[in-house]
């Protein structure tokens, strides 16, 4: 199964999907490895492992290259975080496009303005796209893609603003009607009671998508109930990551010494795995000449 028919059926299923976050083409590869399904591309964590804001500092060209290596290196689906599409409905009908390209099985976009600041960030004061806008970006979107089961997420961030039910609703029920195949809301409450109140009032009409990264208290089994279509772990690899970062780092200036660390992180035999490194060798004894073959590897 190609990956945009992967991913239409885990959204599809009837019942939670779960994809995990990934940043580049090491942890995309990690995500498959430990057994998910599919993998969230997200605008926080490329744009934070590139060293700049999730501000659409990093251009939407190099967050393709970074797309690129992740689907080179996995055979799961990945959706990305395409933030509010880059533009208006020609930059994001051009995504798709080039997500296609590249092998990607869907997108998610947000409503609100480009270029977009990051949810959690002074949330209520952040201006919303106009409904037709997004709604024209969404049939442009759904124009475009020449693959049908290629996924484009409408994002509501209505709870995110202040802006309630009513208008998470309304907004919702007109993406869906532009042609969107899912919608996710997102809210930055401890707890699920916005998500419950839409879910209620949304009566299944289009699957649902949600990020819980600020209400993780809540069981999944509540997900489940509510008949949530896909769950989102969002950022937690590149959190876990930068942690992990800073402790080996501070024990080495500290210690001037590998001594302590060494056993501690993964070995150079598990880098080479990850990369590949014994396809890479039986390649070289398929296709090159045995001699070369071995004065390739006299100087490792």
């Amino acid at each position: 199964m190609n990956k945009t028919k992967q991913l239409r059926s885990l959204i599809d299923s009837g019942k939670p999907g779960f994809i995990m976050e990934a940043h580049n083409g090491l942890s995309a590869k990690i995500v498959e490895e430990a057994g998910f399904k599919g993998i969230w591309a997200s605008g926080l964590s490329i744009s934070a492992a590139l060293g700049v804001r999730d501000n659409n500092e990093a251009s939407w060209t190099q967050v393709l290259e970074v797309l690129e290596f992740m689907s080179d290196a996995t055979s799961i689906p990945i959706l990305l975080d395409g933030d509010t599409g880059y533009g208006n409905f020609n930059n994001a009908r051009r995504l798709v496009k080039k997500l296609e390209q590249r092998g990607i099985a869907g997108v998610c976009i947000e409503d609100k303005q480009f270029p977009k600041m990051n949810s959690f960030i002074n949330g209520q004061l952040q201006p919303l796209a106009d409904i037709e806008e997004f709604c024209g970006k969404i049939k442009a979107m759904k124009d475009t893609q020449t693959d049908d089961d290629f996924v484009v997420v409408a994002r509501v961030e209505a709870f995110i603003t202040g802006r309630g039910l009513d208008e998470a609703l309304r907004r919702a029920e007109a993406y869906r009607k532009a042609g969107a195949d899912a919608v996710l809301i997102h809210s930055k409450r401890p707890d699920i009671m916005e998500i419950e109140a839409f879910m209620k009032e949304w009566a299944g009409r289009l699957p649902v998508v949600i990020v819980p990264t600020k209400y993780y208290l809540t069981p999944t089994a509540k997900f489940r109930d509510l008949g949530i279509s896909l769950v989102i772990w969002a950022n937690h690899n590149l959190r876990s990551s930068i942690e992990a970062m800073k402790q080996v780092s501070r024990t080495i200036y500290r210690a001037e010494s590998l001594v302590q660390v060494e056993g501690e992180v993964a070995t150079l035999e598990e880098v080479f795995r990850l990369q590949g490194a014994e396809e890479l060798e039986a390649a070289e004894r398929q296709y090159l000449p045995s001699s070369k073959s071995n004065s390739n590897h006299e100087g490792i």
